[in-house]
């Protein structure tokens, strides 16, 4: 069994899309295709259901998931185990960044062509860990404003959706109000996976003078879509950048007025002095900070 194939799995899985994958991972739609087959054969289990508009994760492939999720990062882990000399900066991610990242590095490599990323998909305290053990030069987080241990940097303000089912009545709306969701069992970030982001969208809605009937935390985003989409009555609320791959039962709307959460670049106390903060901070900002100007050149040692 190839980490290939599982890697485009955990793609599909997480896009609920062959063509949104096969972009995320810089290739061909057909190899995404081929491989899947490929692994579902070596496999013996079907782990996709699919259909002309809908991808859908079988009870087979939900298992699978959670493993191949586990299995790539342990391959991650020896990767950064070998490759800490080779001058490569290790940036920890999690599920939702990977247009902000793919910007920031865009960036940062035009700044300097030798640049080199090695990114590690982990849950936020495991990457909070890592930073602080060194085995990670640096992470990005949503909702983070202090970390013992860790300089948190401001990095972007993001905007929180409403992620509703296309069944209920203010689908087609381009925008929506808390208000027309009052009524309906609202679903929130977990605070055990992601106490920060959990804080952070709470603290949004306290701050909005809103209150709705409560449903149990989210678990991963494919299953919460997959699960808002058979339920009207249910919605949640997320930063936008975790939305934009929505399943075709539901629909990411925009709040009016806006709801919004911040974002950081989060790197040890200790960090290697290399390692220039002001700019890949301004490479992950969503816009330039005139008074903060690039420098044109990052290096590692």
């Amino acid at each position: 069994m190839e980490l290939r194939a599982l890697r485009y799995f955990v793609a599909v899985a997480e896009e609920l899309h062959f063509g949104r994958a096969a972009e995320r991972l810089h290739i061909v739609q057909p190899a995404v295709s081929q491989q899947i087959a490929r692994l579902e054969r070596e496999l013996g289990v079907r782990l996709l259901d699919r259909s002309p508009r809908t991808v859908r994760l079988t009870e087979a492939g939900n298992r699978v998931l959670a493993a191949a999720r586990d299995a790539l990062l342990a391959a991650d882990r020896v990767r950064l185990a070998a490759g800490t000399s080779t001058g490569a900066v290790r940036i920890g991610t999690a599920p939702g960044l990977t247009a902000r990242l793919q910007r920031g590095i865009d960036a940062l490599r035009r700044r300097t062509p030798s640049f080199e990323a090695v990114l590690v998909d982990l849950p936020l305290p495991d990457r909070l860990a890592a930073l602080r053990r060194g085995e990670l030069d640096l992470a990005l987080a949503r909702g983070v404003t202090e970390a013992a241990g860790l300089r948190v940097l401001p990095a972007w303000i993001e905007p929180l959706h409403a992620v509703i089912s296309t069944r209920h009545p203010a689908a087609n709306r381009t925008s929506v109000r808390l208000s027309d969701l009052a009524n309906d069992v609202l679903r929130v970030p977990s605070p055990r996976a992601d106490p920060p982001l959990h804080e952070a969208v709470t603290k949004a809605l306290h701050d909005a003078g809103f209150t709705a009937p409560r449903g149990r935390p989210l678990g991963t985003i494919e299953d919460t879509m997959v699960e808002l989409s058979a339920n009207w009555s249910t919605w949640a609320l997320l930063p936008a950048g975790q939305t934009s791959s929505t399943a075709d039962g539901v629909r990411a709307l925009p709040l009016d007025p806006p709801l919004e959460i911040r974002g950081a670049v989060l790197v040890p106390e200790d960090g290697s002095p290399d390692l220039c903060l002001s700019l890949v901070t301004d490479a992950f900002r969503d816009t330039a900070d005139p008074a903060h100007p690039i420098p044109d050149a990052i290096s590692r040692s």
